[in-house]
């Protein structure tokens, strides 16, 4: 057999773009040869063979390498100094002030960083939110999200929040319009601005809508939140149509969305009125927990939830006067509620239980 000449790898990371290769373990002198001079002859393994090209079997010099790591160092501390150093990052530009708030006061990296972290285990892991139909909200430009209201306590449209942000491909923001009580409770009112949430009213939803933003509205508004457990999925008055005619003023569709299982978190069978004219609120729940449980009668119940978006209702077919026209908006106004109806009612049979 001839001998074979060495294959110079050196050179070979060298043309291949500086693409790292495993080590080979080498025997004889540091040249690789006899130390006189001449190459030593190739030889088989013990249970191989000797290829008949001197490169078959090593790696294409043109295909770019992953350099070969522990494994207890791949899944050890890389996922946790990235997230550490992830964190420490976020913390100094919180104290030097380095960040972002649009106009509405929306703070998208304390949104993503922190709200929806919090968030996150009660959609996931207590409610169990169940998404279908998320591709009827489109990956770019403005929507309008109408979703029935429900629960006693809005945690109905934090959910829808989660729902939108973790199951859409485009990993989309909703930007829920909110009503005046959120905005004079202290605490809640600076989280809603950073949360993204605006005041309900039409200039407000126009402007997002115009600069691409996913607007979810609940126009049942406390009618719906709260309504008697004994009316239950039955939707309330949607008001005079100021949703329908936003989105025919922005030219963005309408995106019908029903909400099962908000309902069940806090029955409401009572409604204390003097204690609400006393702390200034629309109502006052009693439920079965609350308030005779005290704090922990506030705890919701672990139902199980299913949000479905509907087909979207395109609204730049309109001619801009249309958003004038009352006959046109009651129409919008109550397709938009009937489907939303009529899902709930589908949804609600397809249910096996409350809780599963």
């Amino acid at each position: 057999m001839a001998d074979a000449k060495v294959i110079p790898f050196d050179d070979d990371r060298s043309r291949s773009g500086g693409g790292s290769r495993p080590a080979r373990r080498r025997t004889g002198g540091g040249s690789g040869g006899r130390g006189d001079g001449s190459t030593a002859p190739v030889s088989a393994l013990p249970g191989g063979r000797l290829p008949d090209d001197p490169l078959e079997g090593a790696a294409d010099p043109q295909e770019p390498q992953r350099p070969q790591e522990s494994p207890v160092r791949e899944a050890g501390d890389g996922g946790w100094d990235r997230r550490i150093a992830g964190g420490l990052a976020f913390l100094r530009r919180r104290v030097t002030g380095d960040y972002e708030v649009d106009e509405f006061g929306y703070d998208k990296e304390l949104t993503d960083q922190v709200l929806m972290s919090a968030l996150r285990p009660l959609a996931d892991k207590y409610f169990r939110v169940e998404v279908k139909g998320i591709e009827n909200i489109p990956s770019e430009g403005g929507a309008l999200v109408v979703a029935n209201h429900s629960g006693t306590l809005p945690l109905d449209g934090l959910m829808l929040q989660v729902a939108v942000h973790d199951n859409h491909p485009a990993e989309r923001h909703l930007r829920l319009l909110a009503a005046d009580l959120v905005f004079q409770l202290p605490v809640v009112n600076e989280l809603a601005r950073k949360a993204g949430h605006t005041l309900a009213c039409a200039e407000d939803a126009q402007r997002l809508l115009e600069l691409g933003e996913i607007v979810g509205v609940m126009p049942e508004g406390f009618k719906g939140i709260g309504k008697p457990f004994g009316d239950r999925y039955k939707l309330q008055r949607f008001g005079r149509g100021g949703f329908v005619s936003t989105a025919l003023r922005a030219g963005t569709p309408i995106v019908p969305c029903s909400i099962v299982g908000a309902e069940e978190i806090y029955p409401m069978i009572g409604n204390a009125k003097t204690l609400a004219r006393l702390f200034g609120f629309p109502y006052f729940p009693i439920t079965p927990t609350f308030p005779w449980l005290g704090p922990l009668g506030a705890v919701p119940l672990p139902t199980k939830w299913t949000i479905q978006f509907g087909e979207p209702i395109p609204t730049d077919g309109y001619p801009p006067e249309a958003a004038e026209d009352p006959m046109l908006m009651f129409n919008l106004t109550d397709q938009v509620r009937e489907q939303i109806q009529h899902t709930l009612y589908k949804l609600l049979v397809q249910r096996r239980s409350v809780f599963f």
